[in-house]
């Protein structure tokens, strides 16, 4: 089961933004939300648009209205705190706007796909079981064995 490109782009936009540098010895984690918003009004204002495309991301993915707007207000409220001269670049070391936009959009379809990624998980669980005990010489439980022929069938087809 593959989550759809539009959510790995979110996350790779949302990584890049919000954690992709790490500060030494401190433990924190930044990305260029912080790097670029030290340029005082541009770089919020490319930031913002920057996270509008995780937004946008989600509107392609199908994210239902409610969902979007939590998305935009957060995206505003870093925006408008971001524009505050050093206040704002100390709140976009720990407000992490696209971060909380990407989990949305990932709350959102695991929920619409429940079933599919329970099922999913439930095939993986069981070849993990079946490997350990072809690891430990043992046999399958039947739960096992009726996951893996399950499994089986489903590649046949």
């Amino acid at each position: 089961m593959q989550a759809p490109k539009e959510l790995k782009d979110a996350q790779d936009i949302a990584n890049t933004l919000d954690t992709a540098v790490k500060i030494p010895f401190l433990g924190l984690r930044v990305g260029l939300d912080f790097l670029i918003g030290l340029i005082p009004g541009v770089g919020d204002a490319i930031v913002l648009l920057l996270s509008w495309r995780i937004v946008y991301l989600g509107r392609k993915m199908g994210v239902p209205k409610p969902v979007l707007t939590q998305m935009v207000r957060n995206s505003l409220i870093d925006f408008g705190l971001g524009c505050v001269p050093l206040v704002g670049d100390i709140v976009d070391i720990f407000y992490k706007a696209n971060t909380k936009n990407v989990q949305l959009m990932e709350r959102w379809w695991v929920s619409n796909h429940k079933e599919e990624v329970d099922a999913y998980a439930k095939e993986q669980l069981a070849a993990w079981e079946a490997e350990q005990a072809r690891l430990d010489k043992t046999e399958p439980s039947a739960t096992q064995q009726a996951l893996l022929k399950a499994q089986q069938e489903d590649n046949l087809k």
